[in-house]
């Protein structure tokens, strides 16, 4: 049984901080900000806005666009790295909240890989047919891990959440390809104590390198080469690392998504957002080939290669 992706949605809080704004808070300026990491704004959650309510309203979002109901999923997966306690998971949270009363529940902690490794999880489930729909969301509220006052990691940072819903889909269509990957001795490079803490130097090396591999090798694994690839999905960290797949896979500009201007590093979030935002756009139609590709704290790294549509 071929997995694919049945439904999208997102959510983000309405309150819009900008480069001009952190520069009353933090010693930087909105030239340094945007040219070494492409952000112009992002958006901040308010206090009585936590991890699972955005994940709840983009689930929600993402089950009407897959034209499901929610007592039909089988399997939620949250990605995740600020839960809004220890448990109950947010998975659980959410689960009661839309009503999906027939359908185990956990939280993936791999931090802006998360996504990648939700949907590459919730596919094998799929294509055994133990399951027939997952619902797979990422959801981070990195706002309250965040230390404001270190201008290094304040300008990077945005709450946000996505969500999509898995299925079965025709043989020509869903998940071609995937990679997964993890090496714990880059954790010290990317981690979190009260606040995340971040060598941005080790960071940016591992992440252009391993960013470029992984496209290339699902290109691989699916048998397609870089002229058949209509649009990348990165995770949105940095122009500059963004660029570099971009580059490295000899796409045009326009065949990119950079949603990291309006929104930040949303975590494991910024590669469903930037989907429902491209599709939205129009950039992302039935039948395309589409790449997303992210790496995270661990360090955590995975790649998926699908053709779009049911």
């Amino acid at each position: 049984m071929k997995a694919g992706i049945l439904g999208i949605g997102s959510y983000v809080p309405e309150k819009v901080v900008t480069n001009k704004d952190l520069e009353k808070i933090v010693d930087t300026n909105d030239e340094w900000i945007r040219t070494r990491t492409g952000i112009e704004e992002r958006r901040i959650a308010s206090d009585d806005i936590d991890t699972s309510h955005m994940a709840i309203e983009a689930a929600k979002r993402a089950i009407e666009d897959a034209g499901i109901h929610p007592e039909q999923i089988d399997l939620i997966l949250v990605a995740t790295v600020t839960p809004d306690r220890a448990f109950p998971t947010v998975s659980c949270m959410l689960q009661e909240k839309i009503g999906a009363k027939n359908a185990a529940a956990m939280d993936i902690s791999a931090a802006c890989a998360g996504f990648m490794y939700g949907i590459i999880t919730g596919s094998q489930f799929i294509q055994t047919e133990a399951y027939k729909y997952v619902l797979v969301v990422a959801s981070d509220k990195l706002s309250k891990i965040t230390d404001w006052s270190d201008r290094n990691t304040a300008v990077l940072f945005g709450d946000g959440a996505g969500a999509a819903v898995m299925g079965p889909v025709s043989e020509d269509k869903g998940i071609l390809s995937f990679e997964l990957g993890a090496d714990g001795t880059g954790g010290m490079h990317l981690y979190k104590d009260e606040y995340v803490i971040m060598n941005g130097r080790e960071v940016f090396k591992f992440a252009v390198r391993q960013m470029g591999d992984s496209c290339m090798r699902v290109l691989e694994k699916a048998g397609l080469t870089k002229e058949e690839v209509d649009f990348l999905v990165p995770h949105q960290a940095n122009i500059r690392i963004m660029e570099s797949s971009r580059q490295r896979l000899e796409l045009p500009e326009d065949k990119m998504s950079t949603t990291i201007k309006k929104f930040g590093n949303t975590s494991a979030s910024s590669i469903p957002i930037a989907l429902v935002e491209e599709r939205k756009n129009g950039r992302i139609n039935d039948g395309d080939v589409v790449i997303m590709v992210g790496f995270g704290g661990g360090l955590t790294w995975g790649a998926v290669a699908l053709r779009w549509g049911k």
